[in-house]
């Protein structure tokens, strides 16, 4: 049985669940890496990291270098004496940090690998219309999300469920993995496997903001897909066109957060907007989406019926 001196890397929320999950089953964490504090908002203040904010509560050893080939960093990383490294939703790391450890690194991935590798593997589960993900350990090298896999575990996704939802899941289910992985280490369990790249792969590459424009000429299941595959975060946007009569035509940024769809034969042309007081639904190929929350530029984000009580369409409005 090995003595465990663990060092943990990461940034997010998705990466706390982990490192308190480590920490209440009492496994030696000798040092956290997080980012670097970064000024945020309107006044520019320092925002530490919620792996930062966690690792202060309980008193654990910090390091937030801006570069992991620093001489200095990697001294005071050799100094603590780990013999093993995990990672949740960190950077990629030089050889020379992740070799570093007796029993080696091991990352924490949002999906099945080889399956969706790269920064986005939630949000691409859900804009392709997966019915299942899931979360997997693995010993890293030299490229990105293919090293040899420890453990995983699948999860289905559900109709309903947005990017928000399932990232909750696959953190809650991440951190029971990761544990798992610990102890299979711990105990000399761990049986590798080779990923197979044979089969075709689907990537999950970085959100840009053009990816999270909605193509309206879509069929009604892809366009439902791809705006809860955003949700809530970085969120699907439009441009909504409204004009009144003889008045030049108003271009308005749209986000879209909560929607459901409708399934109806219509004869509408894409993307035109029906409305009443309470409710906007967009035309589409096959039916309709139905807007349920959306974000109005310099606006909070709001319920589309209270959004509509200040927000003036005309019958030709539509979005495109």
């Amino acid at each position: 049985m090995k003595d465990l001196k663990i060092v943990f890397m990461g940034t997010p929320d998705f990466a706390v669940t982990t490192l308190a999950t480590i920490v209440e089953a009492q496994y030696n964490v000798v040092g956290v890496i997080t980012a670097p504090d970064r000024p945020a908002g309107r006044g520019r203040k320092l925002n530490t990291s919620a792996v930062k904010k966690y690792a202060l509560e309980k008193n654990l050893k910090i390091m937030q270098p801006t570069n992991l080939k620093d001489t200095a960093f990697l001294e005071e990383l050799k100094a603590l004496h780990a013999n093993l490294q995990i990672v949740v939703a960190f950077r990629m790391l030089p050889k020379v940090v992740w070799q570093m450890p007796k029993y080696g690194t091991f990352n924490l991935h949002a999906s099945l690998l080889p399956q969706y590798r790269g920064a986005a593997p939630i949000n691409w589960a859900l804009i392709n219309g997966e019915t299942k993900t899931g979360v997997t350990t693995f010993f890293i090298d030299d490229k990105i999300d293919t090293g040899e896999v420890i453990l995983q575990e699948e999860t289905p996704i559900s109709i309903e469920d947005t990017a928000g939802s399932l990232h909750d899941k696959l953190m809650n289910l991440g951190a029971e993995l990761v544990l798992k992985t610990i102890h299979a280490i711990k105990n000399d369990k761990v049986i590798l496997t080779k990923q197979n790249d044979s089969k075709e792969l689907k990537s999950a590459y970085k959100i840009h903001k053009e990816t999270c424009k909605v193509n309206w000429e879509l069929p009604l299941e892809n366009i439902y897909n791809h705006i809860r595959g955003l949700c809530p975060y970085p969120a699907a946007w439009t441009t909504l066109y409204n004009k009144e009569e003889e008045e030049e035509e108003e271009e308005v940024f749209l986000k879209i957060y909560a929607i459901s769809k409708i399934e109806e034969v219509h004869n509408y042309k894409n993307g035109t907007l029906l409305f009443t007081k309470k409710e906007i639904k967009i035309a589409v190929n096959q039916g309709y989406i139905n807007l349920l929350e959306i974000q109005l530029p310099g606006k909070l984000k709001m319920k589309t019926n209270e959004v509509l009580n200040g927000l003036n369409l005309s019958k030709n409005a539509y979005v495109a």
